[in-house]
């Protein structure tokens, strides 16, 4: 008989055998689920073969997101792999270890009473910015129908923001006012929030790192500008401070910089935990500086787990496990930990715009200093260079590393930039890696224009 009919219904067959199973002697299910089910280690093996085909997630230079996890976090996630945390009554200690998480966040932000701070978890920052969104929207609404004037055209002012401000301005029928870009700006200047702002106007969203290039927005200055404005017609506009990155950032290398809730302004802030407060995927954070601040009609009580419990998040089953790490990293690192990996990816930042300007052909355009742990760069002579940034994407891949190159918002779509971003676990030694294959792709892209052409066009038909 042969070796996989004699283990295939074996649960306890093993390396090689398992490539000798039924399992693997067939493409796996695409459309359809099988009919029969297959040994686990058979299972296990094939659908990790299949996992070897992603992207090597450490050289992943343009994602923001925590990519290197410690074996005490996988064992944190592991136990809490069975844990719904919005059953709060059921699992109460993690409800109550969200709660600190809560006010911990809001102390960072500085927040009046950081101990009664409104707040809560989500899965990352783009929730919790359209949480922190609909309240603006809501307290405008009813703002604006006890003064007995229509609430059917909202608005929201920002700069070059991230694709979840888009999604929320589509999903609950706001304006987007996307400020465009002046020349030789990477965001939203002070002297423009006035001229896109009206009754109308919701909020305003200044970015703490710009998700094309990883500089903060002026938030203070943008603040003054619209006290001037309220000042001046009675136009009382909030601030609902985007700090996906930088609000993990600023606290800990920026203390100084006032973006936050020492601006009175400010009324509420999204960040993201699985970014720069170095959680694994799937959890972020929003604060209200104030309980008024959030609309009490967009909480909601669920008295079907086995008690009443408020619930005001977008997403309702949730694991808990990410929060649960997120807890550990606050005590495991405390403030001057966190300042020290976070010094450190700045640190190598500049280190490499430092060592991406001497290579010739780029532009630097952020170097890391003042904002996120990121470089950002052009071409000098887009026309001249004898490749494009997209052509450098391209061949850097071959190494392993993946390198976001884009167009600017509006009005600066014809600047085309690359943006690499440093976080905790990319090494001084990896970037100089990095900076190695840079100078061989350059080397290559100039000295094989034909080829480069070619694979220009290929991907462009693609």
């Amino acid at each position: 008989m042969a070796l996989h009919k004699v283990g295939k219904r074996n649960d306890t067959i093993t390396a090689p055998a398992v490539y000798a199973t039924e399992l693997a002697e067939r493409t796996l299910p695409k459309f359809r689920l099988p009919e029969q089910g297959s040994p686990p280690a058979a299972a296990l093996a094939l659908v990790r073969d299949e996992l070897i085909f992603d992207g090597n997630s450490r050289q992943n230079l343009a994602t923001f997101c925590t990519t290197r996890v410690s074996p005490e976090v996988q064992q944190l996630m592991s136990d809490c792999v069975d844990k719904n945390m919005i059953d709060k009554d059921e699992y109460p200690q993690t409800a109550e270890i969200e709660s600190r998480c809560v006010h911990i966040v809001a102390d960072l932000w500085n927040a009046p009473d950081a101990g009664q701070a409104m707040g809560c978890s989500t899965t990352g920052s783009s929730e919790a910015a359209m949480l922190g969104g609909l309240a603006l929207k809501w307290q405008w609404r009813k703002r604006r129908l006890a003064e007995g004037k229509p609430a059917d055209r909202p608005n929201l002012v920002c700069g070059p923001v991230q694709i979840c401000w888009h999604k929320f301005a589509r999903y609950f029928d706001v304006e987007l006012r996307q400020i465009p870009l002046l020349e030789g700006a990477t965001g939203m200047l002070p002297e423009q929030v006035r001229e896109h702002c009206d009754e109308n106007t919701i909020g305003v969203v200044p970015t703490l790192g710009v998700t094309f290039t990883g500089n903060y927005e002026p938030v203070k200055e943008i603040a003054a500008v619209l006290d001037t404005l309220q000042a001046q017609t009675g136009l009382d506009i909030p601030i609902h401070v985007d700090a996906a990155s930088g609000g993990f950032i600023a606290p800990f290398l920026q203390p100084e910089l006032e973006w936050d809730f020492r601006l009175p302004r400010v009324k509420s802030i999204n960040s993201s935990g699985h970014k720069y407060g170095l959680a694994p995927l799937g959890v972020g954070w929003v604060a209200w500086r104030d309980a008024e601040d959030l609309p009490p009609e967009l909480i909601f009580r669920v008295d079907y787990l086995g008690g009443d419990m408020p619930t005001f998040a977008l997403n309702f089953s949730r694991p808990g496990g990410e929060i649960i790490a997120q807890y550990y990293n606050f005590i495991r690192y405390g403030r001057d930990g966190y300042r020290r990996i976070q010094q450190a990816c700045v640190d190598t930042a500049r280190y490499l715009a430092e060592e991406i300007g001497k290579l010739g052909p780029f532009e630097i355009l952020y170097d890391g200093n003042g904002g996120l742990p990121a470089v950002a760069y052009t071409l000098k002579d887009p026309l001249g260079a004898g490749f494009s940034l997209y052509d450098l994407s391209d061949r850097i891949r071959m190494r392993g590393w993946q390198i976001a190159s884009y167009p600017l918002p509006a009005n600066r779509q014809d600047t085309v930039v690359q943006r690499i971003m440093i976080r905790s676990g990319v090494s001084r030694d990896m970037a100089a890696q990095l900076l190695d294959d840079l100078r061989r792709a350059i080397d290559y892209l100039r000295s094989h224009p034909a080829a480069q052409d070619h694979e220009h066009r290929a991907s462009f038909h693609h």
